[in-house]
């Protein structure tokens, strides 16, 4: 699915100036001894994110460098539009997360 198909378009460096769109922050958690599951799936996963404008979104890290999660900010409709975002990506689609949180976020500041 495309951007038209979600109502999602990710955050970019552009202000904030969309009528109607909300920021959030998706959080998400590997499951345990996934990491074939995310490389096997990472190309899908960075294709999927090029859909959607310049995407601000990474690796969450554990303390020894091996990747832990996800942590993507979307510029959405409203929750039910991220989580629809967030269902069709590649990632959770293949079973990589344990566990996902999307909350809305007040950008106060950014770079």
């Amino acid at each position: 699915m495309g951007p038209a198909d979600t109502g999602v378009k990710l955050l970019t460096r552009q202000p904030l100036s969309y009528l109607g769109r909300v920021l959030f922050v998706l959080h998400a958690i590997d499951a345990p001894d996934s990491a074939s599951i995310r490389q096997a799936n990472r190309p899908d996963h960075l294709e999927y994110l090029g859909k959607f404008d310049t995407p601000i979104a990474g690796p969450l890290l554990n303390p020894d460098g091996s990747m832990a999660g996800s942590c993507i900010f979307i510029e959405a409709a409203d929750l039910e539009a991220a989580h629809a975002f967030a269902e069709n990506d590649p990632y959770a689609k293949a079973g990589l997360f344990q566990s996902v949180s999307i909350t809305e976020f007040k950008k106060v500041i950014w770079p």
